[in-house]
């Protein structure tokens, strides 16, 4: 039996890190294109140079992509928008079910693969000459589906290496993965949206496909499936580290024939064989979690904010800048480098206080007057720049705590005791109530819009201020479960013992079986060597 040592784990740790990132990269990156491409689909064509040889009839709309040459034109960009996002919505209370059921590696793997397969058929209408709405919408449809697999699936993995000492800065840094693939998305899309605009999304799902790849012969879903690469459906000893007060939980789940030491003090000797009856949760499980229900609601406004942002911003700075399509692209990309600077200082600051609600509501509280002197200032390119940074991390940040550092510790929750591994279950419940958000935002704005911009922003600070009164409750709850935790009535933090879910068989000695999971109870968490 050969055990993975710490440095060595340290660099499965770091890879598979590096890995889920690139792959929810791509996740992103094929969805920014939209965004960049609407103030292609439909411009002011009175300021194009005319081509000749090309009888013009309508000097308005001529240059424009039917059927977003029309008037309510910003209505339709508002059904491919929610075309993706109510799909999206839907099925991901249905992906984290499979995700907790399904070996991640092929969940993930297929999901990046159909995602750049709809992604580039979104971008052929224009090879195809295809005008038709419902295509487009279909196309989405499609899309928002199968880009599902990806959230639960890249938290579950990241869930099952680290642990929760670290977890807010390390899923903070993690999780500027969603900036990144924003930012690379409208560069992309930037490039060639002048010139033909379809391959501003073929080349980002040609990207995913290519991650979906490399996800199915890289990826390494936990510390225990690398082992079982080697020597696949064997007893193993699956132990997990703890570098961190509480960083990870001890999981005992198989122990191998022959004897092995642990902490140079335990040893067991064959046969003994130890099984995991843990079961993934259910759905009303995972909903009764403590948590689960309020951060839910909280994501809901937060993305509501963050997506409209996502979908409407280029074309937001278009029209009221004047930029073209190229220049409000990469513009809006400050919006998600800020973001990134938001969701790394979120992290840091929830790790440091222990309070993740508390860290959402400061940053959302400054982010709504943020948004409301940003609609009232005069776009210029500087102050715009400023304005955008800021706004990203106080409207990103929270958003980006949510989803992967709360997602993460309500998954492992200590009112589990260790009976249920939630993690995807729940991530796609609080992702999936945060993307009706997701969807109401960019819908919302394109009913609004054409009543002026100020009323968008004052949607946006509604919602902002919802999300804030949804986590005054939550913080509540924090400072509760402090006190009880101080007076002792709150719930102990004993470790649980390791050997209380799993039954030994094989093995007809009982004072052995009592000696071996006492030592384990009392011993602390085990280094591997």
């Amino acid at each position: 039996m050969h055990l993975i040592s710490y440095p060595c784990l340290c660099r499965y740790r770091g890879f598979i890190l590096l890995l889920t990132f690139l792959f929810y990269t791509a996740y992103h990156l094929s969805r920014k294109p939209i965004s960049i491409v609407k103030s292609e689909l439909h411009r002011n064509c009175s300021t194009v140079i005319r081509p000749p040889g090309i009888n013009i009839t309508d000097n308005e709309t001529w240059c424009d992509w039917s059927p977003f040459d029309q008037d309510n034109y910003q209505t339709l960009f508002g059904v491919l928008d929610n075309s993706f996002l109510v799909a999206y919505a839907i099925g991901m209370f249905i992906s984290g079910i499979f995700g907790e059921r399904l070996p991640l590696r092929y969940y993930l793997s297929f999901g990046m693969v159909a995602s750049g397969f709809f992604t580039c058929l979104f971008g052929l209408g224009f090879y195809w000459n295809i005008h038709s709405l419902g295509y487009y919408a279909f196309v989405q449809v499609m899309n928002g589906l199968v880009q599902t697999t990806g959230w639960p699936s890249v938290v579950a993995c990241v869930g099952n290496w680290f642990g929760k000492g670290k977890r807010g800065f390390i899923m903070g840094v993690w999780n500027s993965h969603t900036s990144v693939g924003n930012i690379l998305g409208s560069l992309i899309a930037g490039a060639f949206v002048s010139s033909a605009w379809g391959m501003s999304f073929i080349v980002p799902g040609l990207i995913i496909t290519s991650t979906g790849i490399l996800c199915f012969f890289f990826l390494v879903e936990s510390q225990f499936s690398s082992n079982r690469q080697t020597d696949r459906w064997k007893s193993l000893c699956h132990i997990l580290i703890e570098t961190e007060n509480e960083e990870t939980e001890p999981l005992l789940q198989n122990l191998p024939n022959g004897n092995q030491t642990i902490n140079g003090g335990v040893s067991a000797e064959s046969p003994v064989t130890v099984h995991d009856h843990t079961e993934a949760i259910s759905f009303t499980g995972a909903l009764c979690i403590p948590g689960v229900v309020e951060f839910s609601l909280c994501l809901l406004f937060a993305k509501l904010v963050s997506y409209t942002f996502l979908y409407w911003l280029p074309l937001y700075i278009s029209n009221v800048a004047h930029f073209d399509a190229k220049q409000a692209g990469d513009m809006s990309t400050l919006f998600d480098v800020g973001g990134i600077v938001g969701g790394i200082f979120a992290g840091l600051v929830s790790d440091y206080t222990g309070g993740r609600a508390s860290t959402c509501c400061v940053m959302l509280i400054a982010a709504a007057p943020m948004v409301s002197i940003h609609s009232g200032l005069r776009v210029t390119c500087f102050v715009s720049a400023g304005m955008l940074l800021l706004c990203g991390g106080l409207v990103n940040g929270p958003y980006a705590l949510i989803t992967t550092a709360v997602s993460a510790d309500l998954g492992t929750h200590e009112s589990l005791r260790g009976n249920s591994r939630a993690l995807s279950t729940v991530t796609a419940i609080i992702d999936g109530t945060g993307s009706i958000g997701a969807a109401l935002g960019p819908l919302l704005a394109g009913v609004i819009s054409p009543t002026g911009w100020k009323n968008v922003f004052y949607m946006l600070i509604t919602a902002d201020v919802l999300a804030c009164l949804v986590r005054v409750l939550l913080i509540t709850g924090e400072h509760e479960h402090k006190e009880l935790s101080a007076t002792g009535r709150g719930i102990s933090n004993e470790p649980v013992p390791l050997c209380r879910n799993y039954v030994l068989e094989n093995d007809t000695d009982l004072k052995k079986k009592k000696k071996i999971c006492s030592q384990l109870d009392r011993s602390p968490a085990p280094t591997l060597i």
